[in-house]
């Protein structure tokens, strides 16, 4: 009934009051975590840690909220925990170990977030001294000792040592703080074992101090081996002898056991008995040590034994005569074996032969005669006598190859007065080859070509081109036993420098005018092909490049003009590479015929109106003429002018001819005769006043040439029947 109550009083209180709303989550964040180590981060062995994580925490609400710890080790999770309050994590390691050295950090969870905190570190020092005990203290040979190592009260992850007279004997990893291990010590005595154990802390490894040491004893097993060869003494190869292998003082209870004879690395014979004997034919190349052994568990008895034994023949030794051959040469191969015994061996019982068997010839015994063949060959003796067989090493019979013929030849370009790089070279022949180089007759140098890669390079220099098929050369690999090869004469281009460089001008210096034509040609001494480059000073790049394959070329200017002014001068140059150059040649445009000509008429011209204009000047002075009408002869002069003109005419015999235009206007005198219409034109002389000026007169009508002379009088007196002017010459047009 009063759980009835208090749901109904729920449900009233959320009708009338619509505005309270059950609680929501409450809002968190997680500020920070720290872990720290207590009493400190560096303790001893024994000593309690404690490792506490705090976090610090800011939430909405009143309650503690839930939160899941866990702590790690490196990257190892060691402890995980869920806490409802807002206490610290704490992690105890009571008794802390060296194995508890470390990195520890630790990390929260509440809901959906977390955070971890920093690596805090934990140093554990001090590690217990192991303890050792041993089944038993005193054994048999052969016998082993179970050993048991212990870490009193350690942790983690170990290595276990067992030390035998403080030599390591034995190893091992174990898990847990001790390890058992099996020891077999195989001397007779007692020994002193110890043993040591080390923590593996990654990435370290940290060792114990050593146990304290414990005595066993080993007693030795009355067991022996011996051995018997027989015969003893006397011993030849080929002869039999018996060896005889057997234990003594075997134990009576059942042991596995193993009874074996060798001879040197060879197992002659195995068996799990107590005796045997073994039989064989001796012989001197074998190893003459025997050994008899027993092996018993881990006890191993031997005993060995050394027989003599005497050579029946020694070893066959081949031998070829001459030591070097060519191919086809006669060669003698002898096949010999040194020493034997005479005492049990006959002459004729011991035989040779040589494999392969080739076409032989036998010259006596073991000596036989063949010729060298084309390619190489292994040839091997083998002496028999009775039912031994023994073989010679092996003899390489390596025929060398005669050098062929040479050829000589020119490396490169043979240029006059230039070092020249001649090639002497076999085709085929056994190195090493001597090369030897002749100019004619004379020997000038020798190579002697060793290696495959090795060439026969001789430099020599010439002066003509004719020198140079003076050379030879011989190739010889026969050491002088043989004729040597000679090469043909040596053949090549020689190259001669260029030299007398010159340069032609077409036409001549003084002929050169512009709107002209200009050919400049190069020529040297030398041989082509020949590359000519054309300069005019001032100009770095050549104004024409050419190859050709004479000794000459050359350039043209098909239009001149004065740009084309200046000095000039060619290059050249061949395989030889010797650069040569012609003098400076200056060359002028001079100015073209017709615009010579041009300038001279223009300045005649000009002269002309010049001296025109002058003349009209000075005689617009002398005469002046008025515009009345007058008679030539109107006036007569006085006559002491007449008595002047004549003296004027003796001081000067030499006539003066004046050109005066006069103009007729109509004539004022009607009686007079009527004067032409126009101008007339009258010839006179007028002779000069003896003062040197003429006498003015004035006239008008018509142009009058007068001539004053003394030698006509009557030209200097009045009269009028004479003067009239009917008489007067016609003007003449």
């Amino acid at each position: 009934m009063g759980l009835l109550l208090l749901f109904t009083s729920t449900l009233l209180s959320s009708y009338f009051h619509p505005w309270i709303v059950v609680n929501a989550e409450p809002y968190f964040v997680l500020r920070a975590i720290t872990l720290t180590i207590e009493p400190g981060a560096n303790v001893t062995r024994d000593t309690s840690v404690t490792l506490r994580c705090h976090a610090s925490i800011s939430s909405s609400g009143q309650e503690p909220l839930s939160r899941e710890y866990t702590l790690y080790k490196g990257s190892e999770r060691i402890y995980n925990k869920v806490m409802s309050t807002s206490e610290d994590f704490l992690h105890q390691l009571p008794n802390a170990r060296l194995s508890d050295t470390g990195k520890y950090k630790c990390e929260i969870r509440i809901k959906d977030k977390s955070k971890t905190s920093e690596n805090v570190e934990l140093t554990v020092t001090g590690l217990s001294k192991p303890v050792l005990h041993v089944n038993n203290s005193m054994v048999s040979e052969g016998e082993e000792v179970i050993a048991t190592c212990m870490a009193p009260g350690e942790r983690g992850s170990f290595y276990f040592y067992f030390y035998e007279d403080s030599k390591e004997i034995h190893n091992m990893q174990a898990s847990s703080n001790q390890a058992e291990a099996r020891l077999s010590i195989n001397s007779v005595g007692s020994h002193i074992i110890h043993c040591e154990y080390a923590v593996l802390v990654i990435p370290f490894v940290f060792k114990s101090e050593q146990s304290d040491t414990l005595k066993v004893s080993v007693t030795e097993l009355s067991i022996a081996v011996s051995l018997d060869i027989s015969p003893q003494h006397n011993i030849y190869e080929g002869d039999q002898i018996d060896i005889t292998c057997s234990v003594i003082n075997f134990p009576q209870r059942s042991y596995k056991s193993n009874l074996y004879l060798s001879q040197g690395d060879k197992i002659l014979k195995v068996e799990e008995k107590t005796t045997f004997t073994h039989s064989m034919i001796i012989k001197a190349k074998d190893s003459v040590l025997f050994e008899c052994g027993l092996e018993m568990g881990n006890v191993k008895k031997v005993t060995t034994k050394k027989v003599s034994v005497t050579e029946l023949f020694s070893v066959p030794t081949l031998t070829m005569s001459p030591a070097e051959v060519f191919q086809r040469d006669a060669i003698t191969l002898t096949c010999r074996s040194e020493n034997y015994a005479p005492q049990r061996l006959k002459d004729e019982e011991l035989t040779y032969s040589l494999e392969p068997t080739l076409n032989l010839q036998e010259h006596g015994k073991g000596v036989y005669s063949v010729k060298a063949t084309f390619r190489d060959i292994n040839i091997t003796c083998i002496a028999k006598a009775r039912d031994l067989m023994k073989q010679s090493e092996i003899l390489a019979v390596r025929p060398k190859v005669r050098a062929s013929r040479p050829r000589i030849s020119v490396i490169g370009r043979a240029i006059i007065q230039q070092p020249i790089t001649i090639l002497c070279q076999s085709d085929s022949g056994s190195l090493p080859i001597n090369y030897t180089l002749f100019k004619g007759y004379d020997a000038l140098n020798t190579i002697s070509v060793k290696d495959s890669f090795q060439q026969a390079l001789f430099t020599v220099t010439i002066n003509r081109a004719d020198e140079i098929k003076q050379y030879t050369c011989e190739a010889d690999n026969t050491k002088g036993r043989m004729q040597s090869e000679s090469s043909d004469r040596l053949r090549a281009f020689v190259t001669e420098p260029l030299k007398n460089p010159a340069l032609i001008v077409i036409p001549e210096v003084e002929q050169i005018f512009e709107g002209g034509h200009l050919s400049l040609i190069c020529t040297v001494t030398g041989t082509p092909p020949v590359t000519f480059k054309f300069y005019q000073q001032g100009n770095k790049d050549p104004l024409h490049t050419t190859t050709s394959n004479e000794n000459h070329t050359s350039y043209e200017v098909p239009r001149l003009s004065k740009a084309h002014s200046g000095k000039y001068f060619c290059e050249a140059d061949n395989h030889a590479h010797q650069v040569v150059s012609t003098e400076l040649v200056n060359i002028e445009v001079r100015m073209a015929i017709w615009k010579k000509a041009l300038i001279g008429g223009s300045c005649l011209l000009a002269l002309s109106v010049l001296v025109v204009v002058c003349v009209l000047c000075f005689k617009s002075k002398r005469v002046k003429v008025d515009k009345a009408t007058v008679s030539v002869w109107s006036k007569r002069p006085p006559e002491d002018d007449v008595v002047d003109d004549e003296e004027s005419s003796v001081v000067n015999s030499e006539p003066d001819v004046e050109y005066t235009e006069v103009v007729h206007p109509q004539p004022v005198d009607p009686n007079r005769v009527p004067v032409r219409k126009g101008t007339d034109t009258v010839y006179s002389e007028l002779q000069n006043s003896p003062h040197g000026a003429a006498d003015h007169h004035d006239y008008q009508g018509s142009v009058e040439y007068a001539e004053l002379n003394g030698e006509h009088p009557e030209i200097n007196h009045y009269r009028p029947e004479v003067n009239s002017f009917h008489d007067l010459p016609e003007p003449v047009d």
